[in-house]
């Protein structure tokens, strides 16, 4: 293997791939990422067994040429040294050159490196998920429903079904759902998928947040391919394959009242601000309990308490409200989390009684719910 490439394009490669290099494998290989040239152009790989992303190089783009290929080959480079030297090299323009015993030799300007190259032959081979139906979504609204559901996940790998969101597509709608049984969110959108569905398909929210770094920040598709225990993301020239969490995700639906007893309507930064003040306390006595009680004039209370700090205690005014009066405990973080990814000015609240759960609803997005369970407190 022997080529000269641009140091831009080298880079950019190296950092989207970085992305499934684990620190913990105990499998020397899996800490390298794997170089494929052939004549038309260079394929970078990495994986860590649960996610494996790869990025391509073409010879050429409209603009100039990227890279000049003097002798096709491959060879795995280990990544952490790899993934910094690149990016301090001197000059735009980079020589590599792969000998005996897979030592590799890297030269940009007056530096001179080399490296000790492991055999690609020991490097696993990418699952073959090409020949399955294809979903598009535009990257911008995948990486908003990876955010609006992502926070709820499970941290604990007792229940590792948990630590992953939920896909479901059928009759065109994908719908994504997040739970660690303290907490739940969904997000829904209509996609022209017609004659595509598919269920319990769950994915780790690591995996996710990865993923989302990927997808650039313009409004490009998102290709997905779905296979039995594998989901192929394809993003300009990146592929992103990622397993599937095995086992079933519980049937959340039981969880979601359809009535209510209490609803409310409030200014979404008002409330956010008063229960991150509230907070503060609540999170001396390490329980980020908060109180919200309705007032006979129409508003609502928050309040928190600090055995040692003392008491906060603020009033709001409400935009609507109906039903019966409330007085009900939760967790301040569970709710700031929610209120942080809502973009809605306005959002309902609505109770089924103070042991039920508390849902929440932003106003002018119909495709999004969340569920927080309420705390049992002694007053």
């Amino acid at each position: 293997m022997k080529i000269i490439i641009l140091k831009d394009y080298l880079n950019e490669s190296i950092q989207q791939v970085y992305k499934a290099i684990s620190s913990r494998t105990t499998i020397p290989i899996l800490s390298g990422i794997k170089l494929d040239v052939n004549h038309q152009g260079v394929t970078l790989t990495a994986s860590d067994t649960d996610i494996s992303i790869q990025s391509f190089i073409p010879v050429e783009d409209d603009k100039h040429t990227i890279v000049q290929i003097e002798e096709t080959g491959s060879v795995v480079l280990p990544a952490k040294f790899f993934v910094e030297i690149i990016k301090k090299l001197p000059s735009q323009e980079i020589k590599m050159e792969v000998k005996e015993q897979f030592h590799t030799y890297i030269s940009s300007g007056a530096t001179e490196i080399q490296m000790v190259g492991l055999d690609p032959e020991e490097f696993p081979i990418l699952p073959a998920i090409e020949g399955n139906e294809t979903v598009s979504v535009p990257g911008d609204l995948l990486k908003n429903m990876i955010k609006q559901t992502g926070f709820s996940i499970s941290t604990h790998e007792t229940t590792p079904i948990l630590t992953g969101v939920l896909w479901n597509l059928e009759n065109n709608e994908l719908k994504f759902t997040a739970t660690d049984r303290h907490r739940l969110a969904t997000r829904s959108a209509y996609l022209n998928a017609t004659d595509i569905k598919f269920n319990n398909v769950v994915i780790a929210g690591k995996t996710l947040n990865e993923l989302s770094k990927i997808i650039p920040d313009q409004n490009t598709l998102v290709d997905i391919v779905v296979s039995d225990n594998q989901v192929l993301f394809k993003i300009d020239h990146v592929l992103f394959y990622s397993r599937i969490l095995e086992g079933i995700y519980p049937d959340t639906s039981r969880i979601i009242p359809s009535t209510y007893k209490t609803e409310l309507i409030v200014e979404t930064k008002k409330l956010s601000e008063s229960i991150d003040r509230a907070y503060l306390l609540s999170r001396e006595e390490k329980t980020n309990i908060v109180r919200l009680q309705t007032l006979e004039e129409g508003g609502i209370e928050i309040s928190s308490s600090s055995t040692e700090l003392g008491k906060v205690r603020e009033e709001l005014d409400l935009i609507d409200f109906k039903g019966e009066p409330l007085r009900i405990s939760f967790n301040s973080k569970y709710m700031l989390d929610v209120l942080k990814i809502v973009e809605s000015e306005q959002l309902m609240i609505a109770f089924t009684g103070i042991m039920s759960p508390i849902v929440l609803k932003p106003m002018d997005d119909s495709q999004s719910l969340f569920v927080i369970l309420p705390y049992r407190t002694n007053n």
